[in-house]
C-alpha cells in the first residue's frame, strides 16, 4: 500500500510532463478527450458501467475538441509568434 501511495503521484507527473510540447490542436483534442472521459465515466456509473462510458465520453470529447479547434479562424502568421505590424516578422516598419 506504500508503493502505491508513491506511484499514483509519480505516473500523474509523467503523464502530464508528456503534454508540454502540444501544438493548440493537440491541447484542445486531449482537453476535449480529457472532460468528456470524466463525465463519460460519471455518466457511466449511473447505469453500472463508468469504464465504457469513459471510453465512449472520451473519444466524443476528443473528437469535439478537434472540432471546435478547426472551426476556429486563424489569423494571419497563425497566432501569437510575436509579430508585429502585420509583417510576418520582419519588423521593419
Amino acid at each position: 500500500m506504500r508503493s502505491m501511495r508513491l506511484a499514483i503521484p509519480v505516473l500523474a507527473a509523467l503523464a502530464l510532463s508528456a503534454c508540454g510540447g502540444l501544438n493548440q490542436t493537440q491541447q484542445r483534442t486531449a482537453t476535449g478527450a480529457l472532460g468528456g472521459g470524466a463525465v463519460g465515466g460519471i455518466l457511466g456509473s449511473f447505469s453500472g458501467n463508468a469504464g465504457l462510458g469513459a471510453l465512449l465520453g472520451a473519444g466524443v470529447g476528443g473528437a469535439g475538441g478537434y472540432l471546435y479547434d478547426q472551426s476556429q479562424p486563424r489569423g494571419y502568421g497563425g497566432g501569437y509568434g510575436g509579430q508585429r505590424g502585420g509583417r510576418g516578422g520582419r519588423g521593419g516598419y
